[in-house]
């Protein structure tokens, strides 16, 4: 009867790790499956040989509004989140905080969007190969990460890679990459700058409030160069009609994408996420390639596999540091415990003589 009481047990405990790890990836599926549709939906709209619709800033400045919209009204009509409140979010604290991260955020969406309408998705991918190397080196830059031989090589490894990469592919422009090379350097330095100005000070956003406070301030500032650059060739158009379902679909699946990285990184980690995303790029890849008939060269592919390694060895040193972290951690959270206790027994036996005397 013991026996099968713990087999019963140990029974239950399988099923509760079963469940979670089947609850993992089915969050790292529905992430997977949103970042792919968001891609090729935006590469679908801003293709000049497909829906033909080649206005960057305006697609992006339809996601923030939409994206705006939904987010407030989860946050003051439903109260589906809390906004921070240690510290509070000041109008100070905005401006210095949340406006530069804003602007960086804005200026990459614009130009990684641009990049589709003169590059494939496949190459894109590749070029975004790129974001460890532009992360770490603005890291250090900022004083953020500490100066390595060996992880320079290694970033100097990926660059190479993705050189390869270039040089292989059939339809490079010029144009093209050096949008999308900037747009890699913007999201890098947002993610160095929510490390100084947000993390730092105490303040979790996540993706909901992220894109309360976040998409109204970068739809602001795509205004100014939206007013400049496609208002003037939006009126050209003139009879243009928006379709209400593309860009309503779209919009929402941009929402939602936002909402599938809250929940892979609360439930898993930003670094599941990473290989995830390593999972995601060979599979646009292979669709570029297979389905809407972009052409991958073998020195795409051998250029890309020598950066994919050079990612995956940057993945597992993350790993391994935040191993030896939260190791650390508990270590220090041990000697703390232990600590109280033999002062709780040694005041114990002091108050004990002190009765017997």
């Amino acid at each position: 009867m013991a026996k099968e009481a713990g087999g019963g047990e140990v029974g239950g405990m399988s099923e509760s790790v079963l469940r979670k790890v089947l609850v993992s990836y089915m969050y790292v599926a529905v992430w997977i499956f949103l970042s792919f549709s968001v891609i090729v939906y935006n590469k679908y709209i801003l293709d000049p040989k497909m829906y033909n619709w080649p206005f960057p800033i305006s697609l992006t400045m339809v996601h923030m509004a939409f994206c705006s919209s939904l987010a407030v009204a989860l946050v003051r009509v439903l109260r589906v989140v809390d906004l921070p409140s240690s510290p509070a979010m000041t109008p100070q604290l905005y401006v210095a905080s949340v406006v530069p991260i804003g602007a960086l955020y804005s200026l990459s969406l614009w130009f990684s969007n641009s990049a589709y309408i003169y590059l494939s998705v496949s190459f894109i991918q590749m070029l975004k190969a790129l974001m460890p190397v532009a992360v770490y080196s603005i890291g250090v830059l900022f004083n953020k990460e500490t100066f390595k031989s060996s992880a320079m090589l290694n970033m100097l490894s990926i660059s190479f890679g993705v050189a390869i990469a270039a040089y292989g592919e059939a339809r490079f422009d010029v144009r093209g990459v050096a949008l999308q090379l900037a747009a890699v350097a913007f999201e890098a330095t947002r993610l160095v700058l929510i490390q100084i100005l947000l993390t730092s000070k105490g303040i979790s956003l996540n993706p909901i409030t992220s894109l309360y406070y976040v998409a109204p301030c970068c739809l602001c500032f795509l205004v100014v160069p939206w007013a400049f650059v496609e208002l003037p060739r939006l009126r050209e158009v003139g009879t243009f009609q928006p379709d209400f379902f593309i860009f309503g679909t779209n919009s929402l699946c941009a929402f939602a994408l936002n909402l599938a990285v809250f929940l892979l990184v609360g439930k898993t980690s930003a670094l599941t996420m990473n290989v995830a995303g390593v999972v995601k790029d060979w599979l646009l890849i292979a669709f570029s390639w297979s389905v809407i008939r972009d052409t991958v060269t073998p020195i795409n592919l051998f250029g890309y596999g020598i950066a994919f390694l050079g990612v995956g060895y940057y993945n597992h040193v993350k790993l391994q540091a935040l191993k030896a972290k939260e190791a650390q951690k508990k270590a220090a959270q041990a000697d703390e415990e232990a600590g109280s206790l033999l002062q709780e027994r040694n005041s114990h036996g002091d108050h004990k003589s002190d009765n017997q005397n």
